[in-house]
């Protein structure tokens, strides 16, 4: 498993009867979790004093507690300062186990010796996109949510990243990519990380088991004569990480050969020493 351990501005403190503890920053939030099966002894007292607790419906969705939070805050990670505020599903705006993956592409992109183009679909409030510009990539940013790209702005800004070159743009990735090989540009490094389910600003419908293998192939024809990375991120169950490795293989091998490697990710539990299962990533690397 890749691990996301590097994080200082935040830590999974507890885990407990499909509910997480999380220090996020100065701030204690305790929010649902569907990997956590087990019940064990909260220990943490946190568990008694959370800042905000994230109550799920047993009839879907749910809705947020609040004891003492402010609207938005920030935290850190290395050189990066991402915007946080709870919203609808639980959600902070920021996944930190993808901190394992900022990482590792970091690296290459850094460590290329050349200019490095960089596609990020799917981008959400753009995590991927400041890494890689931090790395010195020029990115694309391609979200469907108006409201995600706005807010991956601002934290580009707060990144000290406003003047980086990074484009944003609002569309349906499906499109924006088939528009993109018209074009006929090209990048070194593709990025994604698709939703199970999810409609595009028209109502186009994505469905991940019947759209992420002909995502991928449509994607491939972007790619340069010399690519550096592919990395695809997934949350959906049963999108197990050797999945993600026979649809890279079939797709990049052939025509580019390198290397693709796929895993869990997770983050370290400091009350248990486990590590929590967070979704799955798939690398291929040149």
């Amino acid at each position: 498993m890749w691990i996301a351990e590097n994080w200082k501005d935040y830590e999974l403190l507890d885990t407990s009867a499909g509910e997480k503890l999380e220090r996020w920053g100065k701030y204690l939030l305790i929010r649902p979790d569907p990997q956590v099966i087990w019940e064990t002894e909260k220990k943490h007292r946190g568990w008694k004093s959370p800042n905000a607790h994230y109550h799920r419906s047993k009839k879907g969705g749910g809705e947020w507690e609040f004891f003492d939070l402010p609207d938005k805050w920030t935290i850190k990670y290395r050189d990066l300062t991402f915007n946080l505020q709870p919203f609808s599903f639980k959600h902070t705006g920021l996944f930190p186990e993808q901190a394992v993956n900022w990482d590792w592409f970091s690296d290459k992109i850094k460590n290329a010796g050349r200019p490095i183009k960089v596609l990020n679909l799917f981008a959400y409030t753009g995590g991927a996109t400041l890494a890689a510009a931090k790395a010195g990539a020029a990115v694309t940013h391609v979200d469907a949510s108006k409201g995600m790209v706005t807010w991956a702005k601002q934290n580009a800004a707060s990144s000290e990243l406003a003047d980086a070159p990074i484009r944003y743009i609002v569309d349906d990735c499906i499109k924006f990519v088939e528009r993109e090989i018209r074009r006929g540009n090209k990048y070194d490094a593709i990025i994604m990380d698709p939703p199970s389910y999810g409609r595009g600003p028209k109502g186009e419908i994505w469905k991940i088991e019947d759209n992420i293998f002909p995502f991928i192939k449509l994607c491939s024809q972007l790619l340069s004569d010399e690519p550096l990375f592919f990395l695809i991120n997934s949350y959906t169950t049963g999108l197990q990480p050797a999945v993600l490795t026979y649809m890279l293989s079939y797709v990049l091998q052939p025509r580019y050969g390198g290397r693709v490697v796929s895993d869990e990710i997770g983050l370290p539990v400091t009350a248990s020493n486990l590590v929590l299962p967070c979704g799955a990533s798939g690398r291929w690397e040149s």
